[in-house]
């Protein structure tokens, strides 16, 4: 048996789909973090301020 065309594609697609929601899910977290980060500086920031 051999896979060829659109039955290769269908695998592949298959088989690569939980990586790349995966990835997904951890670039979100990533700019979740990020975020928080950037808060946490501005807040550090304006409570700092001396004028």
């Amino acid at each position: 048996m051999t896979m060829t065309g659109p039955f290769l594609k269908r695998a592949l697609l298959a088989l690569m789909l939980p990586v790349l929601l995966a990835a997904c899910d951890m670039t979100a977290g990533a700019g979740r973090d990020i975020s928080s980060a950037g808060q946490a500086i501005t807040q550090g920031a304006n409570e700092n301020k001396t004028y």
